[in-house]
C-alpha cells in the first residue's frame, strides 16, 4: 500500500463527524479544550469579553435547572484569580445553523440566577458591525447579564495570529494550537465561511437591476446588513493573511447608531444602485474601498494616495509610477490638483507608464492626490461559488491589495542637510573640492571695497598689474 494514501493521525480528527449535534459538540469540545491548553490563545480569547487574567477552567453541557426544566450549554467558562472568579456560558452553532432567541433567553436567567457574568455565543453569522449581536433579545435580561458573540471566522482569525504572529512561548501549546486551526479550516468542522447573502438576495438584486427598489422595499435591510457583515468576513480573512488587525471603517455617527450605516448603504442601493464601504489595513497609504455596481455588474476597489509635496508635476507621477510594477495595466489612475472639484484627469495605468505627461493637463495647477482603482465583473449568484457575489468582492480586495495597495508607500520629505563649515584655502589639501571652500555664511560676504584697495587686473601678456587708486597731484595734474 502506498504511504501517500496513509492519513495522519490528528489530535482533534474530523473524522466520524455525523450531523449538526455531533460538529456542534467536536467544535466546542475542541475550542475549550484548547483555550484551557494553550494560555497566550485562552487569555486573548476571553480579555475582549471582560474576564479578568487568572487560571481558566472550562467544561462542556454542563446542566442547570431554569423553572422545572433541565437544560445544557454548550460549554462554561470560569477564570479564577484569588478568591474572585467570571463565569460565562458559551452557546455554540455550526454549518448554517442559527441562534435562537428563546435559547438565548433562557441561558441568560441561567446566569442571572447563579451569578454569572456572561453567556458567550459562537456561530457562522457575522454582524454588520463590531459589538452587535445577530440574535434579538429581550434588553431587561440585560441588565445584570453581558451577552458577547464571536464568529467562528474570527475565532480561526485570532488563533492564526495568535500562533503565527504574536506567537506562543511553549513549542507543544503552540503545535496544539496549530491542530485547532488545522481542524477549524477543515470542510466537515462546520466552522464555515460567509456562504449566503441571504433570502432576500435575489428579489432586492432583480429589482436594483430593473430601477423598481424603493427604501420601504422588503428584504433590503437584510442585503444592506449582509453587505458590512461581507466586508467584515473580507477583513478578518486578509488580516489572518497578514497577521495584523484589519477591520472596516465607520464613522462616529455609523458606530454610534447602525441605523445610520444601514440608511445610508439603503438610499445609495436605491438612487444609484450601488453598495460600498472602506476597509482599514495598518501601515497602508489609505483605506481600502470596496464598491459593489449591482446595475452595471462591476466591482471596484480603490485607494486614495497623497502627491510628494515638492517636484514638477511629472515627477510626482513618475514617483507613484514607479511604485506600481506589479499593478495591472488596466489599473485606472486619476490626479487631482489643490483648489478643484473631481480628478483633472484619468487614465489607465498603461498609458501614464508610456507617458507621464498624460495626467498633467494644465501643469500650473499643484497635484495634490492621487486615485487608484481596479475593476472586476461582480457576480450576481447568493451562495459561493463561480459567478457568486461573494466570491468576486472577496477575489477582488485580495487582488487589490497584493498587486497596488500592498506595494504603495507614503511620500516624505528627504531630511535637510548640513551645510559644511568654511576653511582658509591654505588649510585645504587635495582632496576637498574646491566648491566647498566658501560655503559659511560669512564668508559669502565679501571684504567692502576701500579706497586704499589696490585693483589687481591681468594683463595681455599674463603678468599681474597692481593698480594703486587715484591719488589727487599722483600724476602730475592739477588738483
Amino acid at each position: 500500500m502506498a504511504e501517500e494514501s496513509w492519513h495522519e493521525a490528528r489530535l482533534i480528527p474530523t473524522s466520524g463527524i455525523n450531523g449538526a449535534e455531533e460538529q456542534e459538540r467536536r467544535a466546542t469540545s475542541a475550542l475549550l479544550a484548547v483555550l484551557t491548553a494553550v494560555k497566550e490563545f485562552g487569555r486573548g480569547f476571553v480579555k475582549p469579553f471582560g474576564a479578568p487574567a487568572g487560571t481558566l477552567d472550562c467544561y462542556i453541557e454542563v446542566p442547570f435547572m431554569l423553572a422545572e426544566k433541565r437544560l445544557y450549554p454548550d460549554g462554561l467558562i470560569r477564570v479564577t484569580r484569588g478568591s474572585t472568579s467570571w463565569t460565562a456560558l458559551v452557546e455554540v452553532k455550526t454549518g448554517p445553523n442559527q441562534l435562537a432567541s428563546e435559547q438565548l433567553e433562557n441561558y441568560l436567567d441561567i446566569a442571572r440566577d447563579n451569578n454569572f457574568d456572561a453567556v458567550i455565543t459562537i456561530s457562522n453569522e457575522i454582524p454588520a458591525i463590531a459589538g452587535q449581536h445577530p440574535t434579538k433579545v429581550d434588553k431587561r435580561k440585560l441588565k445584570k447579564v453581558d451577552l458577547h458573540h464571536i464568529s467562528w471566522s474570527q475565532v480561526l482569525a485570532e488563533a492564526v495570529m495568535q500562533k503565527e504572529f504574536r506567537g506562543v512561548a511553549d513549542p507543544d501549546q503552540a503545535w496544539i494550537l496549530g491542530e485547532l486551526i488545522r481542524y477549524l479550516e477543515h470542510s466537515k468542522s462546520g466552522a464555515l465561511e460567509f456562504e449566503d447573502m441571504g433570502e432576500a438576495w435575489v428579489g432586492v438584486r432583480d429589482q436594483v437591476t430593473a430601477g423598481t427598489l424603493r427604501s420601504t422595499d422588503k428584504g433590503i435591510a437584510e442585503v444592506v446588513a449582509r453587505f458590512d457583515a461581507l466586508l467584515r468576513f473580507a477583513s478578518l480573512q486578509l488580516g489572518r493573511q497578514l497577521g495584523t488587525e484589519v477591520v472596516p471603517v465607520l464613522s462616529r455617527k455609523e458606530a454610534a447608531d447602525p441605523l445610520v450605516r444601514a440608511q445610508t448603504l439603503a438610499e445609495s442601493l436605491c438612487t444609484t444602485g450601488q453598495m460600498s464601504g472602506a476597509i482599514r489595513i495598518p501601515d497602508t497609504v489609505g483605506q481600502l474601498v470596496v464598491t459593489a455596481d449591482l446595475r452595471a455588474g462591476k466591482v471596484t476597489c480603490h485607494v486614495d494616495v497623497d502627491s510628494p509635496r515638492e517636484g514638477r508635476a511629472t515627477t510626482r507621477v513618475n514617483w507613484l509610477v514607479r511604485q506600481l510594477k506589479n499593478a495591472p495595466d488596466g489599473t485606472r489612475v486619476e490626479a487631482f490638483v489643490a483648489h478643484a472639484r473631481g480628478s483633472q484627469a484619468a487614465e489607465l495605468l498603461s498609458t501614464v507608464r508610456e507617458n507621464p505627461n498624460s495626467l498633467v493637463l494644465d501643469p500650473a495647477k499643484e497635484l495634490r492626490s492621487f486615485r487608484l482603482a481596479v475593476s472586476g465583473n461582480l457576480g450576481s449568484k447568493r451562495g459561493r461559488g463561480r459567478g457568486s457575489f461573494i466570491d468576486s468582492v472577496l477575489t477582488t480586495v485580495d487582488s487589490f491589495y497584493l498587486d497596488v495597495l500592498g506595494n504603495l508607500r507614503a511620500w516624505s520629505a528627504a531630511p535637510p542637510r548640513l551645510r559644511p563649515v568654511s576653511v582658509e584655502p591654505e588649510d585645504l589639501d587635495d582632496t576637498v573640492p574646491a566648491a566647498l571652500v566658501s560655503t559659511d555664511y560669512s564668508s559669502q560676504d565679501g571684504a567692502e571695497e576701500t579706497s586704499d584697495s589696490p585693483e589687481v587686473g591681468i594683463e595681455p601678456s599674463g603678468e599681474v598689474s597692481t593698480t594703486s587708486p587715484a591719488v589727487p597731484g599722483a600724476s602730475g595734474e592739477p588738483t
